[in-house]
């Protein structure tokens, strides 16, 4: 009998992940009313066991998002913790993540990831089946969470990815900065018998004011971009974080309008 080293998917979760990145986004997006009962016992489990047992977090401007409706939290992004952190922060409806496909495959993780019901982006490429996945999404009434730099910043904020203007502009959600503090070495605090002190600070809510265009140009699209990531800096209350948009002098509101 052949066996599975630690690196491989045992067959059946191969298949399974298989299987949702074979999913059509119509299945996918019908499919939601069904997760419910999954995605209560994990933002349950996290906010007992990580978010109240483990770590002391805190939960500033939840009222920001809305109770229904199109929407989408954007996140910083320092540690894997950041959107298991949001998840649980968000009591009144279920977020939606993204994810890399190579957390789907992680050996315990992966498979919460995959029960909750998250969907998958490849990095490091265009996914076009993931920026329609998210516009779909979106359209249909969900809260979509997206780490608009694509990847961890433990330095502070990076430039957005372009993907995420385009969902922005093509699906028109109310955009919630979500700002995540205290995440970076929580592993090591926890080993050293340490809890977390982390936060989790939704800001004001905002759209872009695209006139009813799908179709917006390149220069624009970047001007919108600089303008909500300066929206999640502004949100971050740790200065150090901020990055490329420390400087909030810079702060412009040409391209959004508050909701």
């Amino acid at each position: 009998m052949s066996s599975t080293t630690p690196q491989e998917n045992p067959p059946n979760e191969k298949a399974e992940i298989r299987r949702q990145n074979e999913m059509s986004i119509e299945e996918y997006i019908a499919m939601q009313p069904r997760l419910a009962w999954r995605r209560a016992i994990i933002r349950g489990a996290i906010r007992f066991f990580i978010m109240t047992l483990l770590c002391k977090v805190k939960i500033t401007g939840e009222e920001n998002i809305p109770a229904t409706g199109s929407a989408m939290l954007m996140m910083n992004h320092l540690s894997l913790l950041d959107p298991v952190v949001c998840i649980g922060a968000v009591r009144h409806r279920f977020v939606v993540p993204m994810t890399k496909v190579e957390n789907m495959k992680m050996p315990i993780m992966g498979s919460l990831i995959r029960w909750y019901g998250a969907y998958s982006v490849n990095r490091g490429e265009v996914d076009r089946r993931a920026l329609t996945s998210s516009i779909e999404l979106i359209k249909a009434g969900q809260l979509v969470l997206i780490a608009p730099e694509g990847t961890r910043q433990r330095d502070g904020l990076a430039e957005a990815k372009d993907g995420f203007v385009y969902v922005a502009t093509k699906a028109n959600p109310v955009i919630i900065p979500a700002a995540v503090t205290g995440v970076q070495d929580w592993m090591n605090e926890l080993k050293r018998l340490k809890r977390p002190n982390i936060t989790v600070t939704f800001g004001k809510p905002f759209k872009f004011k695209t006139q009813g265009r799908t179709r917006i140009p390149r220069e624009e699209m970047t001007a919108m971009s600089h303008e909500a990531m300066y929206q999640l800096a502004a949100t971050l209350p740790d200065p150090a974080l901020r990055g490329k948009y420390a400087d909030l002098s810079k702060l412009t509101t040409h391209f959004i309008e508050f909701v």
